[in-house]
């Protein structure tokens, strides 16, 4: 399941996996936020934590995220992704050229930094 991060400051959207991630957390999690913050002309400042409680993503929740793919370049800003999940790190960090915007990795532990940096508050 996708969760919604709780008490980010403004601009800034965040997202807790946990278990497992399905198609259904996209439409009714995910996207929804995405399609509210480009609504109102925001930028696109994701953080996305994948902490101890994740355990995978279905073939569908993949899918939905590679949707995302048709989001307007413009719309991007920052993406923090929060894990210590090593293969899940080494998979996103190579591909991460695909990515239209700043993309960073941060431990579990270092989850306020991550808020800090996707945020444009100094770190």
């Amino acid at each position: 399941m996708i969760e919604t991060l709780p008490g980010l400051p403004d601009g800034v959207i965040g997202f807790r996996a946990v278990g497992t991630v399905t198609a259904d957390d996209y439409r009714t999690t995910v996207d929804p936020a995405i399609t509210k913050a480009i609504a109102t002309g925001e930028k696109l400042n994701i953080v996305f934590e994948m902490g101890p409680d994740y355990e995978h993503y279905s073939l569908g929740a993949m899918w939905q995220d590679a949707k995302l793919d048709g989001t307007p370049a413009r719309a991007w800003g920052r993406i923090a992704l929060v894990t210590d999940h090593a293969v899940v790190g080494e998979v996103i960090h190579g591909i991460a050229f695909l990515f239209p915007c700043d993309l960073r990795f941060f431990r579990v532990a270092a989850l306020d930094e991550a808020v800090a940096w996707v945020s444009g508050a100094p770190t």
